[in-house]
């Protein structure tokens, strides 16, 4: 996968990373946050829909266009997933899925970056739920719908917030940084009707990779697979789920067309599981 040079340069050479210092400083965020819901920024949704060849096909567009670069990001289709009982895990968002399982060591590789999964939940007990189970790790392309759902039915029990810096998920910044790590995220352990418990996570990446979800830290609520969890502003995003040892049997042709870096693309609302025996 080639590497825009931009990214080479923040993170391949010494003035790069003295410019990726300031950029990743949470105040430089807050004023592209700023610019982006703006009225200025909306020059950039025509640029951004032809580099990426995105269709506005099923999405609601306003009568006078998109007041706001972020407006159109945060873009909503016309037609809401269906909201059924699910015996199935469904994907979260449209992306790219690697499926990995959570070692002994505790330490994962994903594009060539490690962290442990207690720096990942900042909690050592929750972490050891999951020792030897199955990791789920979305990754949003810029092009992608950045909406995204609950991918299972079940209770929220307990939701956090964790401050971090922000990082770009492209592979060079996975080859150079904990990524994961430092990267701001929020989270929330689902007890599932069919998986058992599960963590489904979010986490923001550079310049904004703002978080918005709609069920706040100190709530808890009943939820549906296929109800809008919530959406990234813009910034290259990630969803992570855990499930403990033997929760989920994923469908076996799901990565029989992987990319190059074993990944399957995948759209919200698409069966990840199939039935357990």
């Amino acid at each position: 996968m080639r590497e825009s040079l931009s990214l080479r340069f923040l993170y391949k050479t010494a003035p790069g990373r003295i410019v990726l210092k300031a950029l990743v400083c949470p105040y430089i965020s807050v004023i592209a946050g700023r610019y982006l819901s703006s009225g200025m920024s909306k020059w950039l949704v025509p640029y951004y829909i032809r580099k990426h060849k995105i269709s506005l096909n099923g999405i609601q567009i306003p009568r006078n266009g998109f007041s706001s670069f972020n407006e159109f990001f945060t873009r909503k289709n016309m037609q809401e997933l269906r909201l059924t009982a699910h015996e199935h895990l469904i994907s979260p968002c449209d992306g790219f899925l690697t499926c990995i399982n959570i070692k002994k060591n505790l330490m994962f590789s994903v594009k060539h970056s490690q962290f442990s999964l207690e720096d990942l939940l900042k909690d050592r007990r929750l972490a050891s739920k999951f020792y030897n189970g199955t990791a789920l790790i979305f990754r949003l392309t810029p092009a992608n719908y950045h909406r995204y759902c609950h991918a299972a039915d079940g209770r929220v029990l307990h939701s956090r917030n964790i401050p971090g810096k922000l990082h770009c998920v492209r592979p060079i910044a996975l080859r150079e940084r904990p990524v994961f790590v430092q990267n701001s995220r929020e989270y929330q352990i689902v007890r599932t009707d069919q998986f058992g418990a599960m963590v489904q996570m979010e986490v923001g990446a550079l310049l904004v990779g703002k978080i918005h979800n709609h069920l706040q830290e100190s709530e808890t609520s009943q939820v549906r697979a296929g109800s809008e969890k919530g959406y990234f502003e813009f910034g290259g995003s990630t969803i992570i789920l855990l499930f403990t040892k033997d929760a989920v049997c994923m469908r076996k042709d799901l990565f029989q067309n992987k990319n190059s870096d074993g990944e399957a693309a995948v759209q919200i609302g698409q069966v990840l599981t199939q039935r357990l025996t």
